[in-house]
């Protein structure tokens, strides 16, 4: 006996949202707390930089540092994504997330965007602790978001071929959002000298693309 998979439908749009929404609370309550105690509302200005040095992406704690307890080479792959740099930092990334979120949530559902997001922050931590050289942490969600531009890209990509467009067309879109990708990741980096982490950004689209070779959009 055959069966067709599952297509999008209320249900799983409401799943989807609970997902992008939930990481999104996530984020500003992490961030609200920080502010708080940097405005001196509740405990103390010292919990950034503490919620930094235990809980931020340090590429060094791949190549022999010592790390503050034991699991945190391994914990920081999943708590990086949740620290962000202030307000702006979250707000430009939440921005983006929830658009994101709300597209793909139609595309893949709950579980695959999950997924998505999981390789994605995963590649784009695996890619700033091979190619970082900075002695500073690494914050922020950005690379499952360019994990989420990889699969809005391939969305599109499997819209236009169930659409019947040629495949050289199918490929140019992909060659050329994919390259309007990079260009703008080299112009902000050159903008905020440096205070960019392009390696999480890049990391976090390619791990992307290559899990979508699995994570395919639903019908």
């Amino acid at each position: 006996m055959t069966r067709r998979p599952p297509a999008t439908g209320p249900a799983s749009m409401r799943a989807a949202r609970g997902v992008w929404i939930g990481l999104a609370a996530v984020f500003v309550l992490v961030e609200a707390t920080l502010s708080g105690a940097d405005a001196g509302l509740w405990g103390s200005p010292l919990w950034r930089p503490l919620a930094y040095q235990y809980g931020g992406f340090w590429a060094g704690l791949l190549h022999g540092w010592q790390a503050n307890y034991p699991m945190q080479p391994l914990a920081m792959f999943v708590t990086y994504p949740c620290l962000h740099a202030g307000w702006q930092h979250l707000l430009g990334n939440l921005l983006v997330f929830g658009w994101l979120g709300e597209q793909l949530g139609r595309s893949f559902g709950a579980a695959r965007l999950a997924a998505l997001l999981a390789i994605s922050a995963l590649g784009g931590g695996l890619a700033f602790g091979l190619l970082a050289t900075s002695p500073r942490p690494m914050v922020g969600a950005s690379g499952a978001i360019l994990g989420m531009v990889a699969a809005w890209i391939a969305a599109e990509a499997h819209q236009m071929a169930r659409d019947g467009q040629p495949r050289a067309r199918i490929l140019r879109m992909c060659a050329s959002r994919s390259a309007a990708v990079l260009a703008l990741n080299l112009v902000a980096t050159w903008f905020e000298a440096g205070g960019l982490a392009w390696e999480t950004h890049l990391g976090g689209f390619v791990a992307a693309a290559l899990a979508l070779t699995v994570l395919r959009p639903l019908p």
